[in-house]
């Protein structure tokens, strides 16, 4: 009968780093990834953003590690404070003891604000860098696309009021008069599938599916109009039939890059047995999209673009973590 005492005893009397490494398995997804990256060292430009006087907060490192993870399980604020307080591996991840206070819901909406879209996408690059050094960036082929963001998928209060307040119908010209976020539109892929708030573009480097490039813009931009903002500066890049204008082959040939993209059968140039090849090749990182969440979490487009960053820096490590192995990570 006295076994069971005997063992609360020992665990007691064992250091906190002892208890985590028998409870959070050595194969765990967030082991791996503290291995791959030195949050530290990432995290050291954003202590820039707290003064050293006054009473002490969560660390930065602390803090990002657990918007991290708020991100890479799709978690609400309410359910990140439960993850953080509950969940033994998320605690040991983000750096908290057992005993540690952990932070409430609104913590992560000031630090999401306090960091910014700007701060973030320097952390991005940082993020890639890395990757970059392990070899999982090949810098020869890219694929470039975009994918619809929802921000609300009726308006109808919103058309009532404008109808009201004389307008003949409510539409990408008033829009930002009447809906809660001022910056989503309307837009448009074909006939049947329409939708209001924002579009990704995403440049993915084709060696393992990483995201190299991001931008955000209202739904109604269209895809070619950023190729300069995404567009890598040397190999192959491939794009669909909606990149298939002067605009596009200009940003390819200023940036040393050759023209992968698929043309329109209106095209007098157009090789159908090349552009099948270039279907194949760029088909299976198309589902790079069906993987990130298709409704924006926050209003604005800095802050959706905030959302898209994040949701990146989350695909490209969940991507690092499986295809390196556990002892090179």
């Amino acid at each position: 009968m006295q076994k069971p005492i005997e063992d609360t005893t020992k665990l007691l009397l064992q250091t906190e780093e002892e208890v985590f490494k028998k409870l959070v398995p050595t194969d765990h997804a967030f082991r791996k990834l503290r291995k791959l990256i030195h949050f530290g060292k990432l995290t050291r430009p954003l202590k820039s953003l707290y003064s050293e006087l006054g009473q002490s907060g969560i660390a930065i490192e602390k803090g990002f590690k657990a918007l991290l993870v708020q991100f890479w399980e799709d978690y609400s604020d309410r359910e990140m404070e439960n993850a953080v307080r509950e969940n033994i591996a998320i605690r040991w991840f983000c750096g908290f003891g057992l005993t540690d206070t952990t932070p409430d819901h609104s913590y992560f909406g000031k630090l999401r604000k306090r960091i910014g879209p700007e701060r973030l996408a320097d952390m991005f690059n940082a993020v890639n860098a890395i990757l970059q050094k392990k070899g999982l960036f090949g810098n020869v082929f890219t694929f470039i696309d975009a994918s619809s963001i929802v921000s609300k998928t009726a308006l109808w209060e919103e058309r009532d009021e404008a109808i009201k307040d004389g307008e003949e119908k409510l539409n990408n010209a008033n829009v930002e008069e009447y809906a809660a976020d001022p910056d989503a539109r309307w837009g448009a892929k074909g006939k049947d599938k329409i939708w209001y708030g924002y579009k990704r573009h995403h440049s993915v480097d084709m060696r393992f599916g990483l995201i190299n490039k991001l931008c955000v813009t209202p739904a109604n931009v269209l895809d070619f109009q950023v190729i300069n903002n995404i567009c890598p500066k040397q190999g192959m890049v491939f794009c669909d039939k909606l990149y298939d204008c002067k605009k596009v082959n200009l940003a390819l040939k200023a940036n040393n890059c050759f023209s992968g993209v698929i043309m329109k059968n209106n095209n007098t140039m157009k090789n159908r047995g090349l552009d099948s090849w270039r279907s194949k090749i760029r088909m299976p990182f198309e589902g790079n999209f069906s993987k990130l969440r298709k409704r924006t979490k926050f209003k604005t487009q800095p802050k959706v673009f905030f959302q898209c960053t994040f949701e990146a820096i989350v695909h490209n490590l969940k991507k690092a973590i499986t295809v390196l192995p556990l002892k090179t990570v």
